[in-house]
């Protein structure tokens, strides 16, 4: 561990104990005595308020009230904070306004060159996703939905919730408990499974109105939830290996309900696992369809004898 990584990791690790002695640092970091005391010499020099007690037990305790020292950052660190900030512009995520003041924090924080260095990179480097015509780090253009930092701050207090979404048709309320929040083809969705239905559902946030916790009563309990999901599973009955056509057309459209792992550390190669319902028309109809969409870069593994008979049908009708 480098010197000013170990120093910070230090502070951070002293200010959270009452009392610490210079044989509990060494042990910690596994450095020597003479290095520990330069450590801690060197962090009360920044700032920390220590208090030394002598004797057999002695040691040094942070007092009371006392506050973490400003963290210093070498000129690769910055850069690095500042590429992680760019390379997530344009994408609406949350806590953007928090975001901006946290770069413009950064760049108050540096000297006139460092600030220039950054500047220079916010003009020359541009990520997936990100809009040439506004690459500004510090404009706010790309907002989230508003629900989307309320439904974060639920979900750090309880997974179980009730939402409200706009279907096109109408508008429509799930009791719902989530399972994941993930950001795909620059949309926000929440992964939840449905209490009252029993399956598993996927929303976009774009189309919530509202959400709140649910009540505390008549609740299942998430080993339970899990339990049901995985019997779910266990009744797969469609399973697609996808290539890169196929994954591209997924990505340009996919029914909701409908996910894929990738399978190499390029997704370039993807399984897709799923329950068809083949007594159910619309469903049925929409998968179908949806199938003959994704092309012929696909290899079936495992698909319900009816689908193959539609997908026939259909295929005879370009091919007789």
């Amino acid at each position: 561990m480098k010197k000013v990584e170990r120093i910070n990791v230090m502070m951070r690790y002293i200010n959270n104990r009452a009392h610490f002695t210079i044989s509990e640092i060494m042990q910690e970091f596994n450095i020597s005595r003479s290095t520990a005391i330069r450590d801690i010499r060197e962090i009360e020099a920044m700032g920390m308020p220590f208090v030394a007690e002598v004797g057999r037990d002695g040691g040094y305790f942070v007092m009371n009230n006392s506050v973490l020292p400003a963290v210093r950052f070498t000129d690769n660190e910055i850069k690095a904070l500042f590429i992680a900030f760019m390379a997530t512009r344009n994408n609406q995520l949350p806590y953007l306004k928090s975001r901006q003041s946290l770069a413009e924090k950064l760049l108050g924080l540096i000297s006139e060159n460092q600030q220039d260095d950054l500047v220079l990179l916010n003009q020359l480097l541009l990520f997936e996703g990100t809009n040439p015509d506004n690459p500004d780090l510090l404009d706010l253009s790309d907002l989230p939905h508003p629900l989307l930092e309320k439904l974060i701050q639920l979900l750090l207090l309880d997974r179980h919730l009730s939402i409200t979404v706009n279907e096109g048709k109408g508008i429509k309320s799930y009791r719902i408990y989530l399972l994941h929040l993930y950001h795909e083809n620059g949309f926000w969705l929440i992964e939840g499974f449905d209490i009252k239905d029993e399956q598993k559902r996927i929303f976009q946030v774009d189309n919530l109105t509202d959400v709140e916790l649910y009540p505390a009563e008549n609740r299942l309990c998430k080993k339970k939830i899990l339990d049901k999901l995985r019997k779910q599973e266990e009744a797969i009955n469609l399973v697609l290996e996808l290539g890169p056509k196929a994954i591209s057309q997924y990505k340009k459209y996919h029914p909701l309900s409908v996910s894929i792992s990738y399978t190499n550390p390029f997704q370039t190669t993807a399984m897709l696992k799923t329950f068809i319902n083949v007594h159910h028309p619309e469903e049925l109809n929409e998968i179908t369809n949806w199938l003959l969409f994704l092309g012929g870069d696909i290899k079936v593994k495992e698909m319900p004898e009816k689908v193959v008979k539609i997908l026939q049908e259909r295929l005879s009708l370009f091919c007789p």
